[in-house]
């Protein structure tokens, strides 16, 4: 895993390790952990410095920009933090966004836009929950939605208790749900999803298509998903990015996901690029990271480097023609 900085944005590097590296534990994490994107921070230091003030250098067509955001405040929170009890609730079933909570999703998209992050991203993933989906459509999409425009507004008027004017698809990239990157699963209501049959028609500029069943079938009453296994789901989900095109991704989650999923990552970087990395998310927070493919996973070809030797000529360097020189030759 290596951290770097890339302009004033924090910048974190997922490192697969080799294929060749031989896994210390037989439990599936480890396997995800030591085969696929196990952390390594260091590529290079000069003798003499300690092990975590290396740098390293990795070609562009095999790395992404991920800017990694938790949703803004829900009404679970509020509630959570007076009475934790109140998480096993019915009432908070599917989470919306309170009052001060699209104040935050208004500043983060203020951000986005002011900084030009918002003209770079080619995808945005969302979590198919309420409150992630009314975070994601508000930090990202466009400006109010007009009847009459030749596209479907990423949120209707006033979608789960919101209050909100619509808001447009129009100039915005497109935005996809994916359930890999839920909140624990299980036993909260907050954390449980309605049918896709519903939402569809409260954000109709989201694609759908790669959730499998319209009701919740993750979600269980009774069993509350493990630390470790949402850490397992949030790498399979790493991976998973390799098969997508795009190059500058938003991902619109929660905070337990990205803290488990991230706190895999970085263990062999310096103690503050570690913090940097895995700490938890306050509510529309924004990080922004470099994801690195060193198994080969992604299979991209580089669109800006160029063969040279065009047209073709000599070229043969001077170091090289040293090595050529015959035995007993001096330079």
């Amino acid at each position: 895993m290596t951290l770097s900085n890339v302009g004033s944005l924090n910048t974190t590097s997922f490192v697969p390790t080799s294929r060749t590296q031989k896994p210390q534990h037989i439990s599936p994490l480890n396997l995800i952990r030591n085969r696929l994107i196990s952390p390594v921070c260091l590529s290079s230091s000069l003798s003499g410095m300690e092990s975590t003030a290396g740098s390293s250098l990795y070609p562009l067509h095999r790395c992404k920009t991920l800017h990694l955001v938790r949703h803004a405040q829900g009404i679970h929170n509020v509630a959570g933090e007076k009475n934790h009890e109140a998480y096993f609730s019915e009432e908070l079933f599917d989470a919306h966004l309170t009052p001060l909570g699209w104040q935050q999703v208004d500043n983060l998209h203020k951000h986005v836009r002011e900084s030009g992050l918002s003209e770079r991203i080619d995808l945005v993933i969302v979590s198919p929950l309420l409150r992630t989906m009314q975070t994601a459509v508000g930090v990202f999409g466009g400006e109010g939605y007009t009847d009459g425009i030749d596209a479907p507004p990423l949120m209707v008027a006033n979608a789960g208790n919101s209050d909100r004017s619509a808001i447009s698809s129009l100039n915005c990239p497109p935005f996809i749900a994916v359930e890999l990157c839920r909140e624990h699963l299980g036993v909260h209501p907050c954390d449980r999803r309605r049918s896709i049959s519903e939402y569809q028609p409260l954000f109709p500029a989201i694609d759908f298509s790669l959730i499998e069943n319209d009701r919740d079938v993750l979600w269980t009453p009774d069993v509350r998903e493990k630390n470790e296994e949402v850490a397992a789901r949030g790498l399979k989900f790493m991976n998973w990015l390799w098969t997508r095109k795009e190059k500058e991704i938003a991902i619109v989650t929660h905070s337990g996901f990205l803290y488990h999923t991230l706190s895999n990552l970085g263990n062999d970087c310096h103690p503050s690029i570690k913090s940097e990395i895995c700490t938890h998310f306050a509510n529309c927070e924004l990080r922004s990271m470099v994801f690195v493919d060193r198994s080969m996973m992604g299979s991209d070809s580089a669109i800006t480097n160029f063969p040279g030797k065009i047209p073709h000529g000599l070229d043969l360097p001077s170091d090289v023609a040293d090595e050529k020189l015959p035995n007993g030759v001096t330079k």
